[in-house]
């Protein structure tokens, strides 16, 4: 539940981070270039859906292989 938890938390606030980050830079070339700044509200929707979900994916994937797992066999083959 641990790798849950912050699978999920990593994957939004990197979504969020993302929005922000790539909102910011989109501004500045818009201010840059003389353009109109136009953000598309379903491609950021989308994307951050996406993001979310292949991070929880990848998270919660190795994570529940590796709960099934034997311990002593997971040291052994270490």
């Amino acid at each position: 539940m641990q790798f849950l938890i912050e699978a999920i938390l990593l994957s939004i606030l990197g979504g969020i981070i993302g929005i922000i980050f790539g909102s910011a830079l989109s501004y500045l070339a818009s201010f840059v270039l003389d353009m109109p700044f136009v953000v598309d509200t379903q491609a950021v929707g989308s994307s951050f859906l996406v993001c979310s979900i292949i991070g929880i994916f990848f998270g919660w994937y190795p994570a529940r292989k590796a709960a099934n797992l034997d311990p002593i066999d997971a040291i052994r083959h270490e």
